[in-house]
């Protein structure tokens, strides 16, 4: 899987973890005026105040190492429900749901999946879409959510 930002990760990633939470998905987009996303989780979830810790303790650090050249904005969020997933543990604890995969490449005529993952087995994850199942190689990975299917209410 692509590392979403690999440098940025291992400075924050201490800081974070610190701090009692996991730090998930590290996201650095945009020209200009870029946004640097951080998602992170705790066990029980987090809030709207643990975000404003997290974003407090990593500005600090932000301050004094200054890796990122030019002007950005630091957001700190929840995974919410399209929770993001990176290492191949997030795989493996979410297995049986609903995902949509990008990858980097074509694989079979296509780059994106959306569908049941099924099973993570060495280097490569599962995905079953429309009763076809699909080994997509985690390297080829480019990212990985969530995709959970709402149902409207019953009458």
């Amino acid at each position: 899987m692509v590392d979403d930002s690999p440098e940025l990760r291992k400075l924050l990633e201490p800081v974070v973890e610190d701090l009692g939470y996991e730090l998930l998905l590290v996201e650095l987009v945009g020209s200009g005026q870029r946004t640097l996303r951080l998602y992170v989780d705790a066990p029980g979830g987090v809030n709207l105040d643990d975000c404003e810790m997290v974003s407090r303790n990593v500005s600090a650090v932000l301050d004094v190492d200054d890796p990122i050249a030019g002007a950005y904005n630091l957001e700190v969020s929840s995974p919410g429900i399209e929770r993001p997933l990176v290492r191949e543990s997030h795989f493996r604890d979410h297995v049986g749901e609903r995902v949509k995969i990008r990858l980097i490449k074509n694989v079979l005529g296509r780059k994106r999946f959306t569908g049941m993952l099924t099973e993570v087995i060495d280097g490569a994850v599962v995905v079953e879409v429309d009763g076809e199942p699909y080994e997509l190689a985690y390297d080829d990975i480019e990212s990985a959510r969530l995709a959970p299917e709402f149902q409207g209410p019953q009458h």
